[in-house]
């Protein structure tokens, strides 16, 4: 574990201080051209997986900025970036080392991080480049990629990741340079069907799309364990881990702006406390008015509303209102992992899938665990767990099973697993996200997607128009409807 913990250090090192082309790089003729692509894969993990995001939760109500008025808190942004490409120009150098070296495990790695990184770039946007992305140094070289229609790339995605499951089921013996399962490729399968199992939830709306077969696909994985492992406890989570060195710390290690300035979200507050979720004591800190009260008192805690603006919520903690995020987030180095994909989740998405009628699964014994699994995963002791599960309030109650579902889906995703928060809500409508606030932008809207890079109008204006037409008919705009967000 040394070593890993070593070549973490120097392959973050490398990848925050280079290119991202290795064309860039001298090369000496006179040596072998072969890469190790285990090298390759540390980097990719930690641009893949090192997704603790302030930005998320700011967007998804958790957090409040009492400093200025933040753009994804207010839902004032507008475009979106590609440089998720420049990772998946780092997949397919893994990819073609892998090829070059017999490795296939790798290669089958190449596949779901493929998925991965597409999966979050057709989400942002909606239609992406995929089939003809990165040819640009192929013997038929293409510049302009074309932009695939996102029924399109979900199947593809899909497609690659039944394949790279299928890959390892052959595969003996461990990898090199794995940061997430130290080598053990029995949990990269766990963690590939754990990812099909997230796209197929997310294809929620589309369940009668007769081209995906989302519902046959899923129950594929689900009653088929032998040839489809899935996750079976938070041992297999898919997450990055965090170290007390230099350059390896939790994100927001000594971070002066989470100290000071980052304040829970009020509803969010309001969600724990209504539900005496004692999680609650280990996102945030007491405000001020609650000082003098025990720590696991509910009374202690309290909101700001997101919808308001900086100088409104700045007034409120000058008042002593108001609770930080807790000093764990800025004081340990190590805090906790980044969870890129959950046990709690996939517990929550087979229990979202039961109470759709998808399976014949046990919703509420799934909906259970996904509670237990991110209650341990926050160190909360077994007797407050079944407490909190006994408690009339969370008994699941099948006439409420969706929104009771995703909104404990919603408090599990507290500061890991990226926007999934944000997706989940802007799939389902739950939990709801005020915006009624006088510091609300996009007139009073939660915007939907984000807008095309302006590079693209630059460099690949013709195919970047056809998209927008074809998918907008008011523009390239942050409420427009992706496929992705449409009933059929």
């Amino acid at each position: 574990m040394k070593n890993i913990k070593l070549l973490y250090s120097l392959i973050l090192l490398f990848t925050l201080g280079s290119c991202t082309n290795f064309d860039d790089f001298q090369i000496d003729p006179n040596r072998t051209t072969k890469g190790d692509p285990s090298l390759l894969l540390t980097g990719i993990q930690i641009s893949a997986f090192n997704i603790v995001s302030t930005d998320a939760a700011f967007a998804s109500r958790q957090m409040v900025n009492v400093e200025h008025n933040n753009t994804y808190q207010l839902y004032g942004w507008q475009r979106s970036g590609f440089g998720t490409y420049n990772n998946l120009r780092q997949v397919l150098k893994m990819e073609e080392e892998a090829t070059l070296a017999g490795k296939t495990a790798y290669a089958a790695l190449g596949k779901f991080f493929r998925s991965y990184f597409i999966m979050d770039l057709t989400r942002t946007f909606g239609d992406v480049p995929y089939s003809e992305a990165l040819k640009g140094s192929t013997d038929e070289p293409i510049f302009t990629a074309k932009y695939d229609k996102q029924e399109d790339i979900y199947i593809g995605i899909l497609d690659e990741l039944d394949e790279a499951n299928s890959m390892l089921a052959t595969e003996t013996g461990t990898i090199s340079g794995d940061l997430i399962y130290d080598g053990d490729l029995s949990k990269w399968r766990k963690a590939i069907n754990a990812l099909s199992l997230r796209i197929l939830i997310t294809l929620s709306k589309k369940e009668g799309n007769s081209n995906v077969g989302v519902v046959s696909r899923f129950n594929a994985i689900v009653n088929n364990p032998s040839q489809y492992p899935i996750f079976t406890s938070n041992d297999d989570n898919t997450a990055l881990p965090y170290y007390d060195l230099d350059g390896n710390e939790y994100p927001y290690f000594n971070s002066n702006q989470i100290k000071t300035n980052y304040y829970m979200d009020e509803s969010f507050i309001n969600h724990l406390k209504d539900r005496e979720d004692p999680r609650l004591f280990a996102f945030a800190q007491r405000e001020e008015n609650g000082a003098n009260l025990p720590e696991d008192d509910f009374n202690a805690y309290g909101g700001l509303p997101g919808s308001d603006l900086a100088s409104a919520n700045s007034a409120r903690v000058s008042q002593g209102e108001g609770s930080l995020i807790a000093e764990r987030y800025y004081n340990d180095p190590v805090n906790e992992p980044s969870i890129a994909i959950g046990y709690a989740e996939v517990q929550f998405i087979l229990a979202e899938a039961a109470a759709r009628g998808w399976t014949s699964g046990d919703a509420s014994e799934h909906y259970q665990n996904g509670i237990r699994a991110s209650m341990e995963f926050y160190n909360i002791d077994s007797a407050a767990i079944n407490m909190y599960l006994s408690n009339p309030q969370i008994v699941y109650n099948a006439s409420q099973g969706i929104e009771m579902i995703i909104t404990q889906k919603y408090l599990s995703f507290f500061m890991n697993s990226g926007w999934e928060a944000f997706y989940n809500q802007r799939r389902t409508g739950f939990p709801e996200f005020s915006t009624d606030g006088p510091g609300i932008l996009n007139d009073g809207m939660i915007p939907k997607r984000w807008m095309y890079p302006e590079s693209e109008i630059q460099s690949n204006r013709e195919n970047l128009e056809a998209a927008i037409s074809s998918q907008y008919p008011n523009g390239d705009t942050v409420n427009g409807d992706m496929w992705l967000l449409k009933n059929e």
